[in-house]
């Protein structure tokens, strides 16, 4: 199972949000290219990498803290965040992305995504965001009337590599994981999932892990590295070895 350390930006920061609320943001560096070498150090082979605020902008707003990361870290990186355009994605592909994640899009526009999907064999990852088991979309700030799982099956068999489920109400809050809403929507798909909101420490790491055969593929975690009730070498570790 990947474990992803998540760089989130904000103004050229690296902030971590509670629930999505982009005014409930703690700041955690000025240098969103140092903590990628941090996370690289500490032996990640991926990062999950978010432009918060090119999500509510429909646009990348941090361009050059993208590039910087890519530039400085060895691994894959995957990216979200307002990549709502061919160009958009074809540009981040050129310049060193190894996954694209789109979300609002899958949402009001799924054939874009199915066509990028295509396009860029293993490359695209649908978010699925959900508060309350509905989607949530444009940075979260929108809650529609479509369940997740709904969601998530109209991308079946069109080539998508990964659905990143994130239970918003759990973002940030070091609540857990939602494992059981997690696992069941692996269940419910035949695409591989990866787990995102709520990672409090090692334990929601190994029982991700046990569930690898149900089609977990990997988890997002970054409160709990930046406040340091998470060790990252411990849990690759974990993720490994389960």
């Amino acid at each position: 199972m990947i474990v992803f350390p998540a760089i989130d930006l904000k103004g050229g920061q690296v902030v971590r949000l509670a629930e999505g609320d982009m005014d409930r943001a703690t700041v955690y560096g000025d240098d969103p290219a140092e903590q990628a070498q941090i996370f690289a150090d500490e032996g990640a082979k991926h990062l999950h990498v978010v432009d918060l605020d090119g999500a509510f902008a429909g646009e990348s707003r941090n361009r050059a803290a993208v590039e910087a990361i890519v530039a400085r870290f060895p691994g894959h990186v995957q990216l979200g965040g307002g990549i709502r355009s061919p160009e958009a994605v074809a540009g981040w592909f050129n310049l060193g992305v190894s996954r694209i994640v789109i979300g609002s899009a899958a949402l009001t526009d799924p054939q874009f995504v199915k066509d990028m999907a295509r396009e860029w064999e293993n490359g695209v990852v649908v978010a699925v965001d959900a508060r309350d088991g509905m989607v949530a979309t444009e940075g979260w700030a929108k809650v529609s009337d479509v369940p997740v799982a709904d969601l998530a099956r109209r991308f079946e068999d069109a080539g998508v590599a990964s659905v990143l489920f994130t239970d918003i109400g759990r973002d940030g809050l070091l609540k857990g994981c939602n494992i059981d809403a997690t696992v069941e929507l692996a269940r419910q798909t035949d695409m591989p999932v990866i787990a995102s909101g709520g990672v409090k420490g090692l334990d929601d790491i190994r029982l991700l892990a046990l569930h690898e055969k149900d089609g977990i593929e990997g988890v997002i975690t970054g409160r709990a590295l930046y406040d340091g009730r998470l060790d990252l070498a411990a849990a690759l570790q974990m993720a490994g070895r389960v």
